[in-house]
């Protein structure tokens, strides 16, 4: 079984398509051709890091204290506030319950007992 060949039109016309505006659905609009609406985005490269020239100093703008002091003074109170949190773990209240547990029955003896105010 063949295939019908194609006419030669049709041929050109996939092959070298016309440039066309075809109306979008939902839309009144015609759509852009290359988004190019608000001009050159491209800053041409100056060599520079942020293009601040070597030697001198860049201006601080209005945010950087801001973000400066608050997010290494949440960071030094977030250290603080870990290093004196309370220890909650299974663990060392199993420790603290087995050895009040031992004194009461007196197999250890208690430690706090010798801390008395004759006690050196």
């Amino acid at each position: 079984m063949r295939l019908p060949r194609a006419s030669s039109t049709s041929t050109t016309r996939l092959l070298h398509p016309q440039p066309q505006t075809r109306r979008r659905p939902f839309s009144h609009t015609t759509p852009q051709r290359s988004g190019d609406a608000h001009g050159n985005h491209y800053d041409p490269p100056t060599g520079w890091l942020w293009g601040v020239p070597p030697g001198t100093k860049p201006e601080k703008e209005g945010w950087e204290g801001v973000w400066f002091w608050g997010f290494w003074g949440s960071l030094v109170i977030g250290a603080v506030g870990w290093a004196y949190k309370p220890d909650t773990s299974i663990q060392h209240w199993a420790l603290e319950e087995a050895r009040r547990r031992l004194e009461a029955e007196g197999i250890l003896p208690d430690v706090d007992a010798g801390k008395g105010a004759g006690a050196k």
